[in-house]
């Protein structure tokens, strides 16, 4: 199974753009913040998720959520090994209570230990966050990185928040990447200004 790999800490932690501060009296217009209610979306979040009417998310049920199983640490305050509507809907409160509420991020991929050029990257928002939040893309390099855009026009970054991450590489109309980094991805990631590390997240994908 393919591993989230962090360089450089425990952690990663996104390139914040400066116009995106809120308070800030100068320079460009801040983007508007999400609509979400964070209660209800966590309520939501459960009525997905919690398969035996725990009222609870337990770990083979966040599981089948790749991005909640990547914040899993950082939502789970109890640290019981469960996640709760409250614990959720404070994970998402912190994200609108941070001074930047959207960011651009950077994407690493590498497949079979080499860096993967040309793959399409596209970050997908949990469909509990609701409509604001909108899908991001981007493709890799030379370096396998690739730097993810797709708020809009006018705001290039994307929300705080929890993302599906699908990577595909078609050759001659046939995909290349297996199913489970795609069409059934297993990977996932959070958008979030509070965790240590050096700008971009990295993920090792194995071709078998």
């Amino acid at each position: 199974m393919e591993r989230e790999r962090f360089f450089g800490s425990l952690g990663w932690t996104i390139t914040l753009l400066g116009a995106f501060m809120v308070g800030c009296r100068r320079g460009p217009e801040p983007p508007p913040r999400p609509q979400i209610d964070p209660t209800q979306a966590a309520a939501e979040a459960i009525r997905l998720y919690d398969k035996n009417g725990t009222g609870l998310l337990e770990p083979d049920e966040w599981k089948q959520s790749p991005p909640l199983a990547a914040a899993k640490d950082r939502i789970d305050q109890n640290k019981d090994g469960n996640l709760s509507s409250q614990e959720i809907a404070d994970r998402i409160t912190s994200w609108l209570q941070s001074p930047a509420i959207m960011t651009t991020c950077a994407i690493v991929v590498t497949l079979d230990g080499k860096p993967l050029e040309g793959a399409t990257i596209t970050l997908e928002p949990e469909t509990f966050l609701g409509s604001s939040y909108k899908t991001g893309s981007g493709t890799t390099d030379l370096m396998g990185m690739a730097s993810i855009t797709g708020q809009g026009e006018k705001f290039s970054g994307l929300y705080l928040g929890l993302y599906r991450v699908k990577v595909s590489k078609q050759l001659g109309g046939r995909e290349t990447i297996p199913a489970r980094y795609n069409t059934q991805t297993e990977l996932g990631c959070e958008l979030a200004t509070d965790i240590g590390g050096i700008g971009y997240i990295q993920f090792d994908l194995k071709s078998r």
